[in-house]
């Protein structure tokens, strides 16, 4: 059984109206965060998982049609129901009407060997969908582009008639996407919407505080430490970076060298190839009780020679069955795998950019209000070069001004200055 939330006509108006700061060509669309929640027929604790997604507001045609959609870094195109269809995940959900936009064209989907295909089938992990493309006017935040998506004519139930969102908005390299006409930032960079061709991801489980997506620049109020740049490795569309190493407490434990990682907004847990996840629950030893969550190690990855750690309540999820490691098994064969996932765990920990002019992903550690933000740390560097963050800001702070060189600010130690584009 599946608890379903379905947003009306004016909460998607309301959120739209108040909620979208435009300044110049750089747009922040607010995410709403929600828990699904999944319960299984299997009796294990790991099947009783309770998912977190994020989605905001896009709207599509003349006049607009509004749809709540994922921002997806780890797919390619926009995809919707449509309104020809009538599986039950098209019809619990929001569907595009052809008829009812003046501004509507049909499409191809791709051309092979000078053929065009009118249509289009995506397999996703679990299920598939199938539909025709279309070319309209999509908006984000009052920022519109003439662009083609995928109108779906048919969901499979599993998983899509689970969502509390309606679609996927692809915010994957070009290449992802059936096409650059389809990649809805590759349109707006190429028309030179944005006042930088690059796009940024703050997200947040706190009540108090807004999730978003910015379209055209980097909000610095989102950064605790400072923006470092790692270039993606990968040909396939991903946002891919290499990683070096995993580590526990710092020390690198040799389970990863030279490994592929996905930053993937849509996706809700840290992933990878099973025997590796296999290895790393077996070290870290969550037990279901929970009585030794206190002394577990903060969980490292080696990215662009800092090491970007998370907390214990960051990879293990606490309720009422007990605790167990957020961890997913992901096994793809090559030459597209094998790789791993930072999925949202990771994403509320740290603050991302994306550059695909440049071919590049930022990371930051996120700001968020009332905590104490980690300092970035380089691998290798003397453990008395690191401050030691015991209990406030303030003191925090002090403990950076008090080294030689310091301003002050949460910088990865040893690092250059980012500088945007």
């Amino acid at each position: 059984m599946t608890i379903l939330l379905f947003a009306s006509s004016a909460f998607l108006a309301m959120l739209s109206k108040v909620s979208t700061e435009r300044l110049g060509s750089t747009v922040t669309v607010p995410l709403i965060p929600r828990v699904l929640t999944e319960e299984s027929t299997s009796n294990s604790v790991e099947d009783r998982f309770q998912k977190m997604v994020y989605y905001g507001v896009v709207s599509v045609g003349t006049p607009p049609q509004r749809f709540l959609v994922v921002f997806d870094t780890g797919s390619g195109n926009l995809i919707l129901p449509g309104g020809g269809c009538w599986s039950l995940a098209c019809r619990r959900h929001r569907r595009f009407w052809k008829s009812a936009s003046s501004t509507v064209q049909t499409t191809a989907c791709s051309i092979h060997n000078g053929t065009r295909k009118n249509d289009v089938r995506i397999n996703f992990a679990t299920g598939h969908i199938s539909g025709v493309c279309r070319k309209d006017k999509i908006c984000v935040g009052g920022l519109c582009v003439s662009a083609s998506f995928i109108e779906a004519q048919w969901e499979t139930n599993n998983p899509f008639a689970s969502f509390r969102y309606d679609g996927v908005m692809g915010l994957g390299l070009s290449s992802l996407a059936q096409s650059g006409n389809f990649s809805f930032m590759h349109q707006l960079s190429g028309e030179h919407s944005l006042k930088k061709p690059l796009f940024s991801v703050f997200l947040s489980e706190q009540g108090d505080e807004t999730s978003e997506v910015t379209f055209g620049g980097v909000v610095k109020e989102h950064m605790a430490s400072e923006l470092f740049w790692v270039n993606v490795s990968g040909e396939i569309g991903y946002w891919e970076v290499k990683t070096d190493d995993i580590t526990l407490n710092g020390r690198k434990q040799g389970l990863c060298q030279d490994c592929r990682f996905l930053v993937d907004t849509g996706t809700s847990k840290l992933a990878g190839p099973s025997g590796i996840m296999s290895q790393l629950t077996g070290i870290l030893g969550v037990k279901s009780d929970c009585s030794n969550f206190k002394d577990l190690p903060k969980l490292g990855f080696i990215v662009g020679g800092r090491i970007l750690s998370l907390d214990p309540s960051a990879y293990v999820r606490r309720d009422a069955w007990g605790c167990s490691a957020k961890f997913m098994s992901v096994d793809i064969p090559p030459p597209k795998g094998p790789f791993f996932i930072f999925g949202i765990p990771f994403l509320q920990k740290y603050y991302t950019v994306y550059d695909e002019t440049n071919r590049r992903v930022g990371f930051a550690v996120a700001r968020h209000k009332g905590q104490v933000p980690e300092v970035l740390v380089e691998v290798d560097a003397p453990q008395e070069e690191v401050p030691q963050l015991n209990s406030t800001l303030a003191e925090a702070e002090q403990s950076l001004q008090s080294k030689p060189g310091s301003d002050g600010r949460f910088l990865a130690v040893a690092a250059q200055p980012a500088e945007l584009p």
